[in-house]
């Protein structure tokens, strides 16, 4: 098994990594892996490194990968976040560790994930050490898309631009790696739109497939403006229980790893010269932080499923359903009613509005007021 097995619908890029791997003797030291959301960018950059590091290349099967792939290997360094924004202490951390030399494996690699969160005055930090690389160093840096990057950044990196996946792809994917019933897979896959996380989300959580397909049904029965109210209130108690669900079981997952690193057994006594990081792992303020960004992440999700109901409405109105297919074909009836009671420029108007609450939101916006806002918008 490769360490690419896991990396959906990017063959092209495999292909091109898998190369570089191979004959590494003019190896780019500072590269931009660029996706939309969910195409895998971040899964990506650990296969990368991993394959980089593997004396094999990648077999995905040695201690090396093994460790690479779990995010504990002594010479791969990933930063990744919750904040809304990556701090500039983080980032001369890693400086600071890019200028050592890699201790047991051929490179020092630092990934960072979501790079377009960090500000102009952080990224200033980075620059000289993306342009001139310490000797055995490498930078894998991941953002949405290059414009989502200072030029001064693009001009010093190598770019590598992924796809979104098909969703027979996904589906494949989502058959091996989760056990997901063909049918479910597929519904998954259809619902996600390329993104490979929210796909996966989908075919292993009925709950939150259930919420989905509440909101759909919801934004479709819109008539009134008490509707909206009570649409609005019932997606933002969704969305903080979802959050609170998915944070509370990541503290409980983080919590078994550092008791496994430290060979306690699961009810055995925390002692007292470790327990202070052991309870920095469920720390209520960071706990509350970290759920409210996933409760962030829930509305977004949101709204890409409304968007995709006025998305299969523009494509029936454009006889487009047979090129295309619907995202949302258990609705089709619904839909099919409301395509042929809005024109093709009110649909249109409707997905500007779509638009408008994300941005509201990350302006940080009143969730509740964002889309109470939205849903009276969307009355046809």
């Amino acid at each position: 098994m490769s360490v690419w097995d896991s990396i959906v619908g990017q063959k092209p890029t495999v292909e091109l990594l898998s190369r570089i791997v191979e004959s590494p003797a003019e190896i780019a030291q500072s590269w931009l892996i660029c996706g939309p959301p969910g195409s895998g960018r971040s899964n990506l950059a650990r296969a990368f490194a991993a394959a980089l590091e593997c004396p094999n290349h990648g077999c995905g099967e040695c201690k090396t990968c093994r460790q690479v792939l779990a995010g504990s290997h002594p010479d791969v360094s990933v930063l990744a976040t919750n904040k809304v924004t990556i701090g500039i202490a983080e980032v001369r951390d890693l400086v600071e560790k890019s200028e050592q030399m890699p201790g047991t494996a051929p490179w020092r690699i630092i990934i960072i994930e979501d790079f377009d969160r960090m500000m102009e005055r952080t990224t200033n930090v980075l620059l000289k050490d993306i342009e001139e690389p310490a000797e055995h160093t490498i930078w894998l840096l991941c953002a949405p898309s290059a414009q989502d990057v200072l030029p001064t950044i693009r001009s010093r990196t190598r770019m590598v631009n992924l796809a979104v996946p098909g969703d027979q792809a996904v589906a494949r994917f989502l058959e091996t790696e989760t056990g997901a019933d063909r049918h479910i897979a597929a519904r998954a896959a259809r619902l996600a739109e390329g993104h490979i996380g929210i796909a996966k989300l989908y075919a292993t959580n009925e709950r939150v497939m259930t919420d989905r397909d509440t909101l759909v049904v919801g934004v479709l029965n819109l008539g009134r403006a008490s509707d909206a109210v009570l649409l609005a209130d019932q997606l933002i108690g969704d969305a903080k229980a979802q959050a609170e669900e998915e944070t509370n079981r990541d503290v409980k997952r983080e919590q078994a790893e550092f008791r496994r690193i430290n060979g306690l057994d699961p009810e055995e006594r925390i002692p007292t010269k470790i327990r202070g990081a052991y309870n920095a792992i469920g720390k209520k303020d960071d706990v509350r932080r970290r759920a409210t960004r996933r409760s962030r992440d829930v509305l977004d999700r949101a709204l890409n499923s409304i968007a995709s109901i006025y998305r299969d409405v523009t494509v029936l109105q454009n006889n487009a359903e047979d090129a295309v297919g619907l995202v949302n074909k258990e609705n089709r009836t619904a839909i099919a009613d409301l395509a042929s009671r809005l024109s093709r420029e009110a649909a249109v108007w409707r997905l500007d509005q779509v638009n408008l609450a994300r941005r509201r939101l990350m302006g940080n916006g009143n969730p509740l007021l964002v889309f109470e806002a939205l849903f009276c918008s969307l009355i046809a």
